[in-house]
């Protein structure tokens, strides 16, 4: 982004730079392997102690690997399955196939052998780069995956790297060339693969930059706890930390615990993070935060919507704004706060990014006005935008307007271009005639002392079409009954509206999330829809 500390005039002075021909392999890597030492990779081992990576071994390792995958005749266009956790090798995996010119597909360690089978068979991946974890899984399903021809495990792919030469000239590739699939699941129907080009690490920069208050800045060191299978790990931290070469903490946590992320980002001396509001969440939890001495200057949310209550917990354990974005597997990292260019408004994600030209369209296609809640939209072309989804040509058309493509989130943006977010399609409830989004009932139940978290849906209801229903996970060592259930109701009553708040309190050890941490409503619902007795504590009023 250009210097300036207001968000209009760096908006106003902002011009895309995609060169045609770019290559995300040397993007991210090469171009820092000058022979300087510069640390790519911090990478932390299961006993914790941290070993460095420089760009020029990050060279080496993705020169040996992309020439260990074309002598086994793996090359341009051809997609490799990369099912590793958050480790140097799926880093080096990555870089290796872009240099190829093949396409690189982000497999989740613990998706099962369905979900597995699925993507392999539905991107026709002729290699797959994996362990022993990963081996396992794929023993059991690969007789069904005629395409795939080669699979490289932890032992076979160090031993043929260390065959291979440390020396390639990468492909030759357009900035339009397709580089990555990134597997997304929408509300209905299997999942779909998002294509996107080379030119997707240079459309996701700023809104990296802005989030991350004008990242990089000297001495910065990211981390996420989202797995690197995922878009907002894989390029919302990795591709581009290496690009503007700021080493990332390579570590994944087996199950997120809040203490110990404290602990480790204060050990390590994480500069910039992307926690997830689930995330965020737990860490509020943890009592006096400061204790851990931690060294943060910028903090990245999105994929929920952060409320007032967890914004004014950030200042005081921060001592900054957390800055919540917005964007999702297809056109990514197109809205987000940044409270360096403009003020942070509760219940606001941001501004549109620079570069990104983002509106609210009514059924029709057309752009509403300020104040006025319609579907988000994005206008093509642009840098961060998919291709189109894999060999699913009504699915691509289906996504678009016209030049908009449509997100399939409500949102509404006021005369100063600031964006709220609404609620998924399938999130709003109606009630009464009313349309509800789920966020800011949420940010109030987590205003009450009693709640750890909250998720709000809406159920089925005779007299008002849907009843706003909250599930909320209480604190421990908080009894819950009845008696919480109508303390909880009479609180958002109090502070909101007679029409938001929760008909029905139902109490639960944990929200179920998906892997990379968002809550997920539609599982909630349908558990209490078809069982209604499942053993949840529920109250009715």
């Amino acid at each position: 982004m250009p210097a300036g500390d207001d968000y209009a005039a760096v908006r106003a002075a902002f011009r895309w730079d995609v060169p045609a021909r770019l290559n995300i392999g040397v993007e991210a890597c090469d171009r820092w392997a000058d022979g300087s030492g510069r640390t790519a990779i911090l990478a932390l081992d299961t006993a914790g102690a941290a070993t460095p990576i420089t760009f020029d071994a990050l060279r080496a390792l993705s020169n040996r690997c992309a020439n260990l995958l074309r002598g086994l005749g793996v090359g341009r266009g051809d997609r490799v399955g990369i099912l590793l956790p958050q480790v140097p090798e799926a880093a080096v995996a990555h870089l290796a196939a872009y240099k190829l010119g093949a396409i690189a597909v982000p497999l989740f360690q613990l998706f099962g052998e369905d979900a597995l089978a699925f993507r392999l068979r539905d991107c026709g991946a002729a290699a797959v780069v994996t362990d022993a974890i990963g081996m396992e899984k794929l023993a059991d399903i690969r007789a069904g995956l005629p395409a795939l021809r080669v699979v490289l495990d932890g032992t076979a792919l160090a031993a043929g790297m260390a065959r291979a030469s440390p020396e390639l000239t990468p492909v030759d590739t357009a900035a339009d060339d397709p580089a990555l699939i990134i597997y997304t699941s929408g509300t209905t129907g299997s999942p779909k693969g998002a294509l996107h080009a080379h030119r997707v690490l240079r459309g996701h920069l700023p809104g990296v930059e802005m989030p991350q208050e004008r990242f990089p800045q000297p001495g910065d060191l990211f981390w996420t706890p989202a797995d690197w299978a995922w878009i907002g790990g894989l390029l919302d931290v990795l591709l581009p930390s290496l690009f503007h070469g700021v080493p990332v903490l390579a570590h994944r946590m087996p199950k997120f615990d809040p203490e110990a992320a404290f602990a480790l980002m204060a050990r390590h001396g994480v500069r910039n993070a992307f926690l997830p509001p689930t995330a965020l969440k737990m860490l509020r939890q943890v009592a006096a935060p400061a204790r851990f001495g931690h060294r943060l200057r910028s903090i990245g949310s999105g994929g929920e919507t952060l409320g007032e209550e967890l914004l004014d917990w950030g200042r005081g354990a921060f001592g900054f704004t957390i800055n919540e974005f917005y964007g999702q597997t297809e056109c990514n990292l197109v809205v987000a706060n940044c409270a360096g260019l403009m003020p942070v408004r509760p219940g606001s994600m941001g501004r549109p990014v620079p570069g990104h030209e983002v509106a609210i369209l009514d059924g029709a296609g057309r752009v509403l006005g300020p104040g006025e809640a319609g579907t988000i939209a994005i206008r093509a072309p642009d840098p961060v935008m998919f291709l189109g989804y894999w060999n699913n040509p009504a699915a691509t058309a289906a996504k678009f307007v016209g030049d908009w493509l449509l997100t399939g989130d409500q949102g509404a943006m006021d005369a100063e271009g600031y964006l709220r977010f609404v609620g998924r399609d399938d999130d709003v409830i109606t009630s009464a005639g009313y349309r509800i989004g789920p966020g800011e009932v949420e940010d109030c139940l987590l205003r009450h002392p009693a709640v750890a978290m909250a998720a709000v849906i809406g159920l089925p209801d005779a007299l008002r079409t849907e009843r706003v229903t909250a599930v909320v996970v209480p604190r421990e060592g908080v009894v819950a009954d009845d008696a919480l259930a109508v303390a909880l109701q009479d609180f958002v009553r109090r502070r909101l509206a007679a029409h938001l708040y929760p008909r029905e309190v139902c109490f639960v050890d944990a929200l179920p999330t998906t892997a990379t941490g968002k809550v997920m409503r539609g599982a909630l619902r349908r558990t209490l829809e078809k069982a209604p007795s499942s053993g949840i504590t529920r109250a009715d009023r």
